[in-house]
């Protein structure tokens, strides 16, 4: 059940609650893709890529991204809103997941590899840094997708600010930094959850926030990147709504 909320927080976005799976979804971009891919799955553990239909998202298509395996082993975007694709300044079709993370890229890739295996939803909190040293936090969720032979090979997803700031999408992101990820398996009925190692006990994945040493660090690292002029070009995978 979606459970709408008249609060406004101090950035004063209004924020919306969804207690559909179990943990608290705030913003209304990652509730409604939550929400779609439920219905679209019904009965199953998740839907069919066949079943998403861009159309179906074309409110929220530029905050959604879709991830699978790479030839590598590496989950990798598929395809990436032009929101996500202006949040980091660049085309990211074709790059890893992990690659916009500041550290703990092993968890992240885990993360989304275990959603595929065990076919779970989560839900990641981040924070976002800029070279500036400007910050935002931001809800991303990851949703495994099914192909017709029942194994889940893909995530859809979408990441959304928690506020709307001035100079989101004008001055890219260098990195983001995993604060929580819970896993959204109350949606399986309490029945079954996952024994693997990839997730504790409690279904939540703890990352130690990010010190100033690190964040330092990254920023810097980008900056000479930067001054080494830009990497290979990606594919130009792009949603648009």
């Amino acid at each position: 059940m979606r459970r709408a909320s008249n609060d406004t927080g101090h950035d004063g976005c209004v924020l919306i609650q969804s207690e559909t799976a179990g943990a608290v979804m705030r913003l209304k971009t990652t509730i409604d893709l939550f929400e779609y891919w439920n219905r679209l799955r019904g009965q199953d553990l998740a839907p069919l890529r066949s079943q998403v239909e861009p159309t179906d998202l074309r409110q929220i298509l530029s905050s959604v991204f879709l991830l699978e395996t790479s030839e590598t082993g590496r989950v990798a975007f598929r395809l990436a809103g032009t929101r996500i694709c202006d949040l980091f300044g660049r085309d990211l079709g074709g790059a890893p997941f992990s690659e916009l993370w500041a550290y703990g890229n092993d968890d992240i890739e885990h993360t989304a590899a275990g959603v595929m295996t065990h076919a779970i939803p989560a839900l990641l909190n981040a924070t976002g840094f800029t070279a500036a040293g400007h910050r935002a936090c931001f809800e991303i969720i990851l949703l495994p997708i099914r192909r017709d032979d029942g194994e889940c090979d893909k995530l859809l997803g979408a990441i959304a600010p928690a506020a709307a700031v001035s100079w989101l999408e004008v001055v890219p992101l260098q990195f983001l930094a995993l604060d929580r990820s819970r896993l959204l398996h109350e949606r399986l009925g309490g029945d079954e959850e996952p024994n693997d190692t990839e997730f504790d006990d409690q279904h939540t994945l703890y990352a130690r926030p990010p010190s100033i040493a690190d964040t330092m660090r990254r920023v810097m690292s980008s900056l000479f990147v930067e001054a080494d002029g830009p990497g290979v070009p990606v594919r130009h995978n792009r949603l648009r709504a």
